[in-house]
This record gives C-alpha cells, sequence and structure tokens, in this order.
C-alpha cells in the first residue's frame, strides 16, 4: 500500500488553488455586513484585513518549506510543542474546515441557487458533498484543474461587479463620496476599521490550506512562497477593487441590508441578468467547498500518519494515491452538520477555530527557530511572526461571547483527543519497554 502522497502540482496549479480558496464565498456574502460595521468606506477595513492576513501568510510560508508534507499546522505545533499541542491545534484546523464545507453546502442550497431553480434543500447538499468527494478522490491534480477554472470564473465575476460598480458611477447614479465616509453611530473611525477588517479577515482565510499540500507540491521551496503571495497579493487586489466598486455604487444602507450585497451593484447596473451573476456566485461557492474538502482530507490524512487520529485515515488509494477514507470521513462529518444547522450557526466559530491555529501556528515560527535546520527553506524576517501574533491577539478581542462559548466546547473537545493520544502513547511505550 503506497503511503506518500504524488508530487503533482506545479506552482501555478498551487497559484490557482490558494487564488480560488481566497476569492470563495465569503467576498459574496460580507461586502454588506462590513458596511454595515464600517461605513461606506469598504476598502479600507479589506486593506488592514489584507495587511494583518500577509503577517500570518508569511509564517506559514517559512513552516510549509521547512515541513513540506501532509498535516499543515497540526505538524508545525507538533513539532514546536509537542503531541498535545499539534492535537489541539490540528483539531481546530480540522474542525474549521468540516464545518467550512457544511456551511458552504448549505449556501449552495440558499438563495443563488434559487435564483436558478427550485429544489429541496437536504437533497441538493447530498449531491452537492457526493459530487466533491468523488471529485476529490478522483485526484488532486483532477480536483486543482477544476478549481483553475471555477477561480477563473470567479475572477470573472467579481471583476464584473468593478466594471459595473464604475459604470454606475461614470453614468452619474453612484456616489463616490461614500468611499470616504468610516464610522457609524455606534462606532467611530478606529472602532468602525476594526470591526470591519474583523468580518474582511475572514475573506482572506484560505491560504493556510494549502499547506496540506505541501507533500503533493514537486517543488515546495521555490513554488509555496510564490504561490502564497502572488495568489495573497491578486486577492487583496480584486477585494479592494470590489469594495471601492460596493461602496461607490450602492447606498451604503442598502449595501449593509443585502443578503446578496454584489447582486446590488449588478441589479443598480442593471445591464447583466441576475440569474447570470447568481450562477457565478455559485460556481464560487462550490469551489471554496471543494478546496476546503481537499484540505480538510489532506489534515486528517497527516494527522492519522502521525498518531494523532486512528490509522485508517491514513488509507490511500492504490493507482490514484489519494486519501480516500479521509475524504469520505470528513465528507460525511459535513454532511451530519449540514443537514442539522444552517449556515450562520455553522460559520460563527470558524474566525476563533482559525485564530487559535495562526497563533500557534506564528509562536511556531518563533520556537523552531531555536533549532538547527541544515535543509533550505523559506526564512521570513523576525519581527513578522511577533506582528503576526500581536494582530491574532488584537482580533480575539472583537470575538463575542456567544462565539468565545461555543469555541470552548470545541476546544473541550480537542484537549479530551490531545489526552487521548497521549494516554496511546503511553501504553505505547509502556509495551515497548
Amino acid at each position: 500500500m503506497a503511503t506518500s502522497l504524488r508530487r503533482a502540482v506545479g506552482t501555478p496549479l498551487l497559484y490557482f488553488f490558494i487564488l480560488g480558496d481566497i476569492l470563495g464565498a465569503g467576498v459574496y456574502v460580507l461586502v454588506g455586513e462590513v458596511a454595515a460595521e464600517s461605513g461606506g468606506a469598504v476598502w479600507l477595513p479589506l486593506a488592514v484585513a489584507l495587511g494583518l492576513a500577509a503577517l500570518t501568510a508569511a509564517s506559514y510560508a517559512e513552516l510549509a518549506t521547512r515541513y513540506p508534507q501532509a498535516g499543515g499546522s497540526a505538524r508545525y505545533a507538533t513539532e514546536a510543542f509537542g503531541r498535545v499541542a499539534g492535537s489541539v491545534v490540528g483539531f481546530c484546523m480540522l474542525a474549521a474546515g468540516v464545518v467550512s464545507v457544511a456551511a458552504l453546502a448549505r449556501a449552495f442550497a440558499g438563495d443563488y441557487l434559487r435564483e436558478l431553480v427550485s429544489a429541496p434543500v437536504l437533497p441538493v447538499v447530498v449531491v452537492f458533498l457526493a459530487a466533491l468527494a468523488a471529485l476529490n478522490i478522483r485526484g488532486v491534480k483532477e480536483s486543482l484543474g477544476a478549481n483553475a477554472v471555477a477561480t477563473a470564473v470567479e475572477v470573472g465575476g467579481l471583476l464584473l461587479v468593478v466594471g459595473l460598480g464604475l459604470w454606475v458611477v461614470l453614468r452619474g447614479d453612484g456616489d463616490p463620496g461614500q468611499l470616504v465616509e468610516v464610522g457609524t453611530p455606534e462606532n467611530g473611525v478606529v472602532g468602525a476599521t476594526l470591526a470591519g477588517a474583523v468580518l474582511a479577515f475572514y475573506s482572506f482565510v484560505g491560504f493556510e490550506t494549502s499547506v496540506n499540500l505541501a507533500e503533493e507540491v514537486r517543488d515546495p521551496l521555490r513554488s509555496y512562497p510564490r504561490a502564497l503571495f502572488g495568489a495573497l497579493l491578486t486577492a487583496g487586489a480584486v477585494y479592494l477593487l470590489v469594495g471601492l466598486a460596493a461602496g461607490a455604487a450602492v447606498p451604503t444602507d442598502v449595501l449593509a441590508g443585502s443578503d446578496g450585497p454584489l447582486l446590488e451593484v449588478v441589479r443598480a447596473a442593471g445591464a447583466v441578468p441576475l440569474w447570470l451573476f447568481a450562477a457565478i456566485a455559485l460556481v464560487a461557492v462550490a469551489n471554496g467547498a471543494l478546496l476546503t474538502g481537499i484540505m480538510s482530507s489532506r489534515l486528517a490524512y497527516g494527522m492519522s500518519r502521525d498518531g494523532l487520529l486512528p490509522p485508517v485515515l491514513s488509507h490511500v488509494l492504490p493507482g490514484r494515491r489519494t486519501p480516500w477514507v479521509a475524504v469520505l470521513a470528513t465528507s460525511a462529518l459535513s454532511l451530519l452538520l449540514a443537514v442539522t444547522g444552517g449556515v450562520s450557526a455553522l460559520a460563527e466559530t470558524l474566525v476563533l477555530l482559525l485564530l487559535v491555529v495562526f497563533t500557534a501556528t506564528n509562536a511556531a515560527v518563533l520556537a523552531l527557530r531555536r533549532r538547527p535546520d541544515d535543509k533550505p527553506h523559506f526564512r521570513v524576517w523576525t519581527p513578522v511572526p511577533w506582528l503576526g501574533l500581536a494582530s491574532c491577539l488584537l482580533l480575539f478581542t472583537q470575538i463575542g461571547a456567544a462565539v468565545w462559548l461555543r469555541g470552548a466546547v470545541l476546544l473541550a473537545l480537542g484537549g479530551l483527543l490531545a489526552l487521548a493520544n497521549v494516554l496511546r502513547a503511553r501504553r505505547t511505550e509502556s509495551a515497548t519497554v
């Protein structure tokens, strides 16, 4: 039985993987919420969020080239702080991925789909997740090939919004003055910008999933930093243009009150059928779910191989050499969550879970710097992981009490997993003595 994954991913496919994961469903729904928190200057919190995300992304670039194996954040935490930390971080990352796929499956069956066809939610969710699992098992190269096409559609849809927003402004129906309106009755300039940046930060996450593909990248040292920073800068530029277009073309209160804020730009322009943009949004949602599903299955595979999850999850399909058991297990959990919870309930704890992961990753860079390593790898400027840690702590302060309560339950489950792994390891050591 093959125990390693096939190195079939080059720089272009990795770039599109990261870009597609960042340019997912978040920007299609969060622009309105950012406007509600910060005012018409939607671009400002997006710019702040890009800077915060880039700090942690730099830490990932160093660790992914130093440890180019599946497992990602869980492996880094294990190397730096031991199996307990690795178990907790891996559980948080895995839980975030599974919950994210479930939320996206529910979103796929929601309002955008209803612009095209009326169908019951449950059958749509089942077929959607089954199709994603089949493509994932088929092979990472095939999955990333589909992602490249979907990413082109996503970028095209967002650039369409930019073009339509510019047209609305040029014909005199927009209000560019809204782009300098920062603040709400509840918050001043700084508070409103920070509140909006917390929401916008979620739009930039996705880069962290790519480290779980490091074992399938042909030349991680060369490919990963180029693909990561290239994709993050591309996504940031597109997001800023979208923020400028939406903020200038649509009244802030209309933007803030919409569940489909980019549809409001299309509606204001009046030149493109709403069903066409709904189809583009569905591609974005499906692509985000596919990429997150790839991450979750590779993370489960890597944690299993490292002894942090049951060994059955490390089984690889002969010939295809894809982690088929991990794919089926994570897809089944996503299905269970999708049929028992709504999109908002599933999504609320994602940022908290990922902040735990990002905090551990930035700390791992600093801890592992103390150990000699002769292998060449990307090395980030030392203040950057410290700033990454500070940014995570800053964002922690913006998390509400209800989310902290749900997050505490999940972290407790992660702690139980860590305890079980420690006890199992001790029994194994005793048996070999």
